[in-house]
């Protein structure tokens, strides 16, 4: 008797359980699908400030711009690396593969001779390098999976005023790269200095008003402050890809596991009616002799 109560009180947790994995499971589909959206969006904002920046890029003008300075032969000394990870858990090992990527990166910049100044976003990231025992100098937890422009602005702007005086000789940022809500792999991506374009570009040929100067000297914190957004935004939706897929793999579990309870349930449901029907007919064999 004890057994069948604890096996139907199991059965009903897990039930529970399992209905609210399921919620977990569509809610993050729904906002997956808008994330997406955005991630989509995003691509040929930033596709055409690149194109706009290789058509008008000269080693002439890269000498004017601060934000195209190109570590010099001493390399780079002090770099800022932000690591972008969620506030929330249960979206399987998505932040801990972030957190795994930042700490490859900051060990092998200090391989190479680098100090490294920690930017966080992300409470998953803050924590584990509070726990670490690594100091941050800077620590947001109120961007979430809905980040805007103004948050890239707030992030990059310090960055690029520290790029600028030459306190910091790159800028890079960890995130997740959103390639599909299957493939969302953890990456390394250097968004200070902006790299000059390709050699084999062709040349394009424009009437500039007004001058190429006084267009890069506007375009360039922007193609900036966009790299840093669509990091924001595809560590958004890949986190809610990684969340449905943590959340429909633990609906399945337990969908298995309610099989094998209520087999087992069943099994002793009815060892325990063979064992009282067997003491009735014990007890009236007993009472007939």
């Amino acid at each position: 008797m004890a057994q069948t109560r604890g096996l139907r009180q199991r059965i009903k947790s897990v039930h529970s359980i399992r209905q609210i994995t399921k919620t977990m499971e569509m809610v993050a589909t729904s906002r997956l699908k808008r994330a997406q959206d955005r991630v989509v969006a995003a691509r040929p904002y930033a596709a055409a400030l690149a194109d706009v920046i290789a058509d008008l890029y000269s080693p002439a003008l890269a000498e004017r711009f601060a934000l195209l300075r190109q570590p010099g032969p001493a390399g780079v000394k002090r770099v800022a690396l932000l690591v972008i990870t969620s506030n929330r858990g249960l979206c399987g090992a998505f932040n801990a593969n972030l957190i795994r990527e930042g700490r490859r990166r900051i060990q092998e910049l200090e391989d190479q001779g680098a100090a490294v100044e920690l930017h966080l976003v992300g409470k998953k990231g803050i924590g584990f390098f509070r726990f670490a025992g690594r100091t941050a100098v800077v620590q947001r937890t109120d961007i979430g999976d809905r980040p805007t422009t103004a948050h890239a602005e707030e992030l990059v702007s310090p960055l690029m005023r520290g790029f600028e005086a030459g306190t910091l000789d790159a800028v890079e940022v960890v995130f997740a790269r959103f390639n599909s809500a299957m493939s969302t792999p953890a990456t390394v991506l250097r968004i200070l200095p902006v790299p000059p374009p390709s050699t084999d570009r062709p040349a394009a040929f424009y009437i500039l008003k007004p001058s190429a100067e006084a267009i890069l000297e506007r375009l360039l914190p922007l193609y900036v402050q966009n790299q840093l957004f669509r990091a924001l935004v595809e560590t958004a939706a890949a986190e809610h890809g990684a969340r449905r897929t943590a959340m429909k793999n633990a609906t399945d579990n337990a969908g298995d596991i309610l099989d094998i309870l209520r087999r087992t349930y069943n099994r002793a449901r009815q060892a325990q009616i063979t064992q009282e029907i067997a003491e009735i007919v014990g007890g009236a064999e007993a009472q007939t002799g």
